[in-house]
C-alpha cells in the first residue's frame, strides 16, 4: 500500500486547486475592473461645468471668472465676469450669459460659443497639438460687446471706463506656438463704435479701427474712423513683445473737453499726446 502520491500527481493537484480558485476569482476581476472604467467614464462625461470654472480662474489669475456655472464641462453655461484680478474690486460682467460646448477628437479639441447679447451664431474655435506646440484656429463669425466691459480688467480700463460698442470680425485667423514662439496668421479687425469715457463730458468722442495683421512680425495699427478724439497708431510683435507708438489729439473746438483724457492716455507734447508701448 502506497502512503505517499508521486510528486508528479500532487504537483498536478496543487495546480488544478490553483487553477479552480483563479476561475472562481476573474468573474469579481473583470466585474470590478468594469465598474472602475464604468466610474471614470460617468465621471468624465459628467463631469460638473464647477470644475471648467476653476481651470479658467486659474489659468487667467482671477481675471476671467465663469461665475454660477451649470451644466457639465462639455456643456454647459455660466455668467462671465471680468476682473482685475485677485484682490481688485475692479468687476463686470456680461449682460447675458455665456454658453460653451466642448467636441474632443482625434486631432484636437473644438469650442463653441453663444451668448445672446453679443454673438449672432455661434463662435467655433480648434486647438490642435503640433510637435513641439500647438495650433489654435478661429472661425469668422462676427461679434459686438459691450466696450464698458473692459473695465472689469482693472488699470487703465477701469480709469478710462470706456462706453460704446466693440465690432469684432476675423479672417482667416490662426495662432500657433512652436518651440515658445507665437506665430499668427490671418487678420482680425476691431472697430470700437461711438466711444466714451467718464474723463471727458464729451459724448462720444468718436469712433476707432484697431486691425492686426498676421505675419513674420505681426502688426497692429489703429485709425480713427470719426470723432472729436483723433487717434492714429502702428505697432509690432517683436521678439513676442508688441512695440507700439501712436499719438492722441483735439479737434480744436473740443480740446477743453478732451485735455483730461489726453493727459492720462500718453505723454503730452503740446496740443498731442505721444502714446508708446514696448
Amino acid at each position: 500500500m502506497r502512503l505517499f502520491a508521486r510528486p508528479s500527481r500532487v504537483s498536478a493537484l496543487r495546480r488544478s486547486g490553483v487553477a479552480a480558485r483563479t476561475s472562481a476569482q476573474t468573474p469579481w476581476v473583470w466585474g470590478l475592473s468594469g465598474l472602475l472604467v464604468g466610474a471614470l467614464l460617468s465621471v468624465l462625461v459628467f463631469a460638473p461645468a464647477r470644475w471648467l470654472a476653476a481651470v479658467v480662474r486659474q489659468a487667467s489669475a482671477g481675471q476671467v471668472l465663469l461665475q454660477d456655472a451649470r451644466g457639465t464641462v462639455w456643456s454647459g453655461s455660466a455668467q462671465l465676469t471680468l476682473t482685475g484680478g485677485v484682490g481688485s474690486v475692479a468687476a463686470t460682467q456680461l449682460p447675458s450669459r455665456l454658453g460653451w460646448q466642448l467636441q474632443p477628437g482625434l486631432t484636437g479639441l473644438g469650442v463653441r460659443l453663444e451668448a445672446s447679447c453679443c454673438l449672432a451664431q455661434s463662435w467655433g474655435f480648434f486647438l490642435a497639438p503640433r510637435w513641439n506646440g500647438a495650433q489654435l484656429r478661429v472661425s469668422d463669425s462676427p461679434s459686438v460687446w459691450p466696450a464698458q466691459m473692459l473695465a472689469g480688467l482693472g488699470t487703465p480700463f477701469n480709469t478710462i471706463a470706456p462706453q460704446g460698442q466693440l465690432g469684432l470680425s476675423t479672417e482667416g485667423l490662426t495662432l500657433t506656438w512652436a518651440a515658445g514662439r507665437l506665430q499668427l496668421s490671418g487678420q482680425a479687425q476691431l472697430d470700437a463704435q461711438d466711444i466714451s469715457s467718464r474723463l471727458s463730458t464729451l459724448r462720444p468722442m468718436g469712433s476707432y479701427r484697431f486691425t492686426l495683421t498676421g505675419g513674420a512680425a505681426p502688426e497692429l495699427s489703429l485709425a480713427t474712423l470719426q470723432g472729436s478724439l483723433q487717434l492714429s497708431g502702428r505697432g509690432e510683435w517683436v521678439g513676442g513683445k508688441l512695440r507700439f507708438v501712436g499719438e492722441a489729439s483735439s479737434t480744436p473746438e473740443h480740446q477743453a473737453a478732451l485735455s483730461n483724457l489726453l493727459n492720462i492716455i500718453g505723454r503730452r507734447e503740446g496740443a498731442r499726446s505721444i502714446i508708446k508701448l514696448g
